[in-house]
Order: C-alpha cells, then sequence, then structure tokens
C-alpha cells in the first residue's frame, strides 16, 4: 500500500477547498483499498461455504487483486500523464466500483479473475497519484496531517468491511457485493468534484530521468527497497488468510472472524498516525527496526496461539502495519534524500513497484503452498514470520555498511 510524493510546487488553496481535496483523497484510499482489497478477506469463508468456488480457486481469486496492483502501480503515472491525475482518480475510482457490482454474479472463476484484477489494477494506480496530487494544494505545516487523513481511509476501509459485510451477509452473497458496490458508488460520486483542476497538477508528468546519489545513499536506498519488498511477504499472511484462519482454523465460525476484522481494523486506523508519530519523535530508522521487531514477535506468536483472547491483542497490532508503513517509509525516503522531492519521486516510485511485485508474488505463493499443505494457517505465519525478522537483520547489516554521514 504505497502513494506517490507531492510536488513540493506551493499552490494557494482556500481551507474549505483543501479539505474537500483531502476527503476525495480519503474516499479513494477507503474504496481502493479499504474496501476492494481488505472486504474480500472476511468474504473468504462464505465463498467457499457457499459453494461459488472451490477453496483453492478463492485463494487464488484474492491474489488477483494483488497481482492488478502491481499492475496499477507501473501503469498509473502513464495513464494520468495522458489524462490528469484527477480524470485517472476518478475512473479509477469507477473502475473499482463497477467491479463490486460484477463480482456480484459468479459467471466463473475467470469472470471473478478478471474484476477481482481490475479491482487491483485501480487501487495500484489510485495510490500512486493520490498523494500526489492532493498534498501540493496543502499547506506544508499541515501535510503531515494530510497524508494520516488521506491514509485513515485504509483503516476506516478495513474496520469498515469487518462491521458492512457480515451484515450484509445476512442478505445472501449476491447481496453483499452489490451493497458494497453501491458504498463505492456513493463515494465515488461524493468525490467526483472534491479533486483538484487538472490543470494544477504537475506530479504525474514529472519528469523521470535517472538520478545520481552517492554511494552511501545508493547503499541506503537499496535497503529501503529491500526491506519494503520483506515486509511485503511479511504481511501479505496475515493480511489474507487471518479471518479463514479464525472462522475454519479455530472452528470459530465466520461470524467470529468478522469480529476480528473489526480488530484489525481498528488497528488499521491507528497505525498510520502512531507510525508518523513514532518517526517523527524516534527518527524514521529506529523506528522502522521497533515496527518490524514488534511485528515480527506478534506475527510468530500468532502462529503459536490458539487463546482468542490473545490472538485478539495480537490483531490489532497486525492490523497497524499494512497501512502504518506507508508514512514511516515515506519519512525514511525523506530522510535518505531529504530537500530533492524528484529524488523521493523517483525512488517512492521504484520502491512502489518492489512492494507491490513482492505482495503480488507471495500473494500466489502463499496460495499454492496453503492449497498444497492442505490449509495449514500456521506455516504460513510462521514464514511472514522469517521474512520480517530478514528485514530487520538487513536493517541493521546495512547500518554497519552505512555508518558514515551521507552526502549526496
Amino acid at each position: 500500500m504505497t502513494t506517490q510524493i507531492a510536488s513540493p510546487a506551493p499552490v494557494t488553496t482556500a481551507k474549505s477547498t483543501m479539505w474537500l481535496h483531502i476527503f476525495a483523497g480519503l474516499c479513494a484510499s477507503l474504496v481502493s483499498i479499504g474496501l476492494a482489497r481488505f472486504a474480500y478477506t472476511p468474504l473468504l469463508p462464505p465463498l467457499i461455504q457457499a459453494h461459488w468456488f472451490a477453496a483453492a480457486d478463492v485463494v487464488y481469486l484474492g491474489a488477483a487483486n494483488l497481482a492488478g496492483y502491481l499492475v496499477g502501480a507501473l501503469v498509473g503515472r502513464p495513464i494520468a500523464a495522458r489524462l490528469s491525475n484527477t480524470w485517472t482518480l476518478r475512473l479509477m475510482m469507477a473502475l473499482v466500483t463497477l467491479a463490486f457490482f460484477a463480482c456480484a454474479w459468479p459467471v466463473s472463476v475467470g469472470w471473478f479473475f478478471f474484476w477481482r484484477l481490475m479491482s487491483g489494477v485501480a487501487g495500484g494506480a489510485i495510490m500512486v497519484l493520490v498523494a500526489g496530487t492532493v498534498l501540493p494544494h496543502v499547506p506544508p505545516s499541515r501535510r503531515g496531517l494530510a497524508s494520516g487523513a488521506v491514509f485513515l481511509g485504509l483503516g476506516l476501509g478495513v474496520a469498515g468491511s469487518g462491521t458492512v459485510v457480515p451484515l450484509l451477509l445476512g442478505f445472501g452473497l449476491h447481496a453483499t457485493w452489490l451493497g458494497l458496490g453501491a458504498i463505492a458508488l456513493v463515494l465515488t460520486v461524493a468525490s467526483w468534484w472534491g479533486w483538484p483542476a487538472p490543470e494544477f497538477q504537475t506530479g504525474a508528468k514529472a519528469h523521470e530521468a535517472g538520478i545520481r546519489l552517492g554511494v552511501q545513499v545508493r547503499q541506503q536506498v537499496t535497503t529501503v527497497y529491500a526491506e519494503y519488498g520483506l515486509m511485503a511477504l511479511g504481511l501479505v499472511p496475515t493480511m489474507v488468510f487471518l479471518v479463514d484462519f479464525i472462522a475454519r482454523g479455530l472452528g470459530a465460525g465466520a461470524h467470529t472472524g468478522a469480529l476480528f476484522w473489526i480488530l484489525y481494523g481498528v488497528g488499521a486506523i491507528f497505525g498510520p498516525p502512531v507510525y508518523g508519530l513514532m518517526a517523527d519523535a524516534l527518527g524514521s530508522r529506529l523506528a522502522l527496526r521497533l515496527v518490524l521487531l514488534v511485528q515480527a514477535f506478534v506475527v510468530g506468536l500468532l502462529a503459536w496461539s490458539s487463546n482468542l483472547v490473545v490472538i485478539g491483542v495480537l490483531t490489532l497490532l497486525i492490523g497497524s502495519f499494512p497501512p502504518g508503513i506507508v508514512p514511516l517509509v515515506l519519512a525514511r525516503v525523506h530522510h535518505i534524500v531529504p530537500h530533492n522531492a524528484h529524488q523521493q519521486n523517483v525512488i517512492w516510485s521504484r520502491a512502489t513497484t518492489v512492494f507491490a511485485a513482492a505482495q503480488a508474488l507471495a500473494g500466489y505463493a502463499y496460495g499454492s503452498l496453503f492449497n498444497h499443505s492442505n490449509g495449514d494457517h500456521r506455516l504460513l505465519f510462521v514464514i511472514g514470520t522469517t521474512s520480517l525478522a530478514i528485514a530487520l537483520a538487513v536493517d541493521l547489516f546495512s547500518r554497519v555498511t552505512t555508518t558514515a554521514p551521507v552526502v549526496e
């Protein structure tokens, strides 16, 4: 879950209009990731139990959204360069909405795969463009607040999917997908005129030439890429399989699984602001280390625990990770190449691609392993823990090789 760094060009914007832009960004992240990706997790058990698809197909269909996210991250900026950020964001939100409605009819595995893929494409494109569209219209002193508000859409979507999906499931799977589509439609319409005018946008058309960095800076940038990719590998097992683990793995049922997804969503709401404050107070590197250490511990504990109370506490902490690492890694990029927005944008675009690629590959790899291990959730959690531990080790090792002052 990534987004483009804003252009530093100052833009004079009325306060009321600024908040309209922020609202539009929140709606976009809520629809494209909060609902389009995370609402699928509590739907895994019902999709299997209702015999819409086989268990193996349901897992692979979930990974289709992750693959689409990679495609969207790659094509978002080129599309926006032709259509403008505003029209690309509007059209992608409309595409997510259409995908929800299309999924109400399980015509075939291929049909469902296509629309899950399209929702991922739209999500990737939106997250590449959204902050770069909104933040230039926010005073520098308030950009942290604005970023938190935009990223808050992710957590609200997760929490919303955990509360709305169980209610909609009472009317059947068909009605659930239609209900999610209706919510996405309302948010798309509500935010349609909240985006900045296309003529004031520069982010999507920014020059993409290569950047020249000193040796030590390149080492740190490479470390960020490696850590971000490993974090993607580490978050996928709980992001995709947590509810199924509670519902079927522990035999607690779909309703209990949905309640745990609400806890995950509460953690996701608090993740971005808390992690952002940690980066400000401790520095991005120390904060990143601490987060990796805690996440590796809690996911590892999840792999061994069967106590629902303990798992509930772990779920809150785990939920903070996917949306929380976005502002944290953004802060890391800013600290590595300070005062150079163009370098930050290029590095962040590449980090986006690394994260999306690792996430997509992880989705299919975990799905295949899950099917071949007869649905062993704990094995996936152990692998996720290992990925997070390796990410921490990479950071600690890079500390040894880059102790000299960074010079651009």
